[in-house]
């Protein structure tokens, strides 16, 4: 069936190569005009079969129905379906959003637009290619972890939250402390400790390369307080090849080390970790427990909302 010429809305579950070329030439054009139309689409057809399964449990035929009748029922069903599509705060609306979440802002060149490949690539295809398949994920993953409509806080906790659960099996500390700790030490991310070449250390817990350190290291200037004044100083930290080795390092350091054993003993809740860090003197910032303990209950609260 086609696109009707007036309501922009399919008149079938199939569209026709006029309907799709033009939807795919919006898409390239604007991408997120694009999503709309999709979503429009979307929205119209499951309205028209809402419609037409409401008429068939509710009226039956009768002995003067007829092809003019039927035709006119039918044209009354997609006006009505019309009416009901494109309302604010609608059906299409909810499919714009997670479709903006799940697949990011496109391209310029229309590479991550919804409609690119509509016309040649179906899921059959996709599940009999498993390197298309893992190829489609790990675009979906980067589309996730930039998601604009997040914020800093937000994506950094997507980001993380994999490797933050793989130290918590390996401490026994929750997930959320850890992750609330990295958030604070590299600033979510903003602040993270950087080498000479501006590329990044993945030290995000802020990690000191003491004597008995064998990897790389990165010398920043930091603050230290000093008899409770801050003052500037040179130091030097661990650095990484990824953060997944900088979270390894970080729960490998509090459970085996004798000076965080009480650390550990009294993860169970937000402040009894701060300040069990701050006793152990894991930083020299005397206010370092209250702030963790913010960082921390405010990172529990994003891990609820951020899938």
């Amino acid at each position: 069936m086609s696109l009707n010429a007036t309501s922009k809305q399919p008149n079938g579950l199939t569209l026709d190569l006029r309907s799709l070329d033009s939807l795919k030439a919006t898409s390239g054009k604007d991408p997120k005009a694009g999503i709309r139309d999709t979503a429009k689409q979307l929205e119209g057809l499951f309205m028209q079969e809402l419609v037409k399964s409401m008429r068939s449990t509710t009226m039956n035929s009768g002995m003067l129905d007829n092809s003019a009748t039927e035709m006119g029922t039918n044209m009354l069903d997609t006006q009505l379906a019309n009416q009901m599509t494109g309302l604010p705060g609608g059906l299409s609306d909810l499919i714009t959003k997670q479709l903006e979440r799940q697949m990011g802002i496109a391209s310029k060149d229309g590479s991550n637009s919804p409609l690119k490949g509509l016309g040649d690539m179906s899921m059959s295809r996709l599940q009999d290619d498993p390197a298309r398949a893992t190829d489609t994920s790990r675009a979906d993953d980067a589309a996730r972890l930039n998601d604009k409509s997040l914020s800093a806080s937000e994506r950094f906790v997507r980001k993380h939250k994999e490797a933050a659960k793989a130290a918590e099996a390996a401490t026994g500390i929750p997930a959320t402390n850890i992750l609330g700790q990295a958030a604070l030490e590299s600033g979510w991310g903003k602040h993270e400790i950087r080498m000479k070449d501006g590329s990044p250390s993945h030290n995000l817990f802020g990690i000191k390369a003491t004597s008995d350190w064998k990897g790389k290291v990165a010398e920043v200037t930091t603050t230290e307080y000093i008899g409770g004044v801050a003052r500037k100083v040179t130091a030097k930290f661990r650095a990484y090849d990824s953060y997944a080795e900088a979270f390894t390092d970080h729960a490998r350091l509090l459970s085996q080390s004798p000076r965080y054993s009480q650390t550990v003993a009294q993860a169970d809740t937000a402040s009894g970790f701060a300040r069990g860090l701050q006793k152990a003197g894991y930083a020299t910032d005397p206010a370092y427990a209250d702030k963790l303990t913010k960082v921390i209950n405010t990172t529990l609260r994003l891990q609820k909302t951020v899938t």
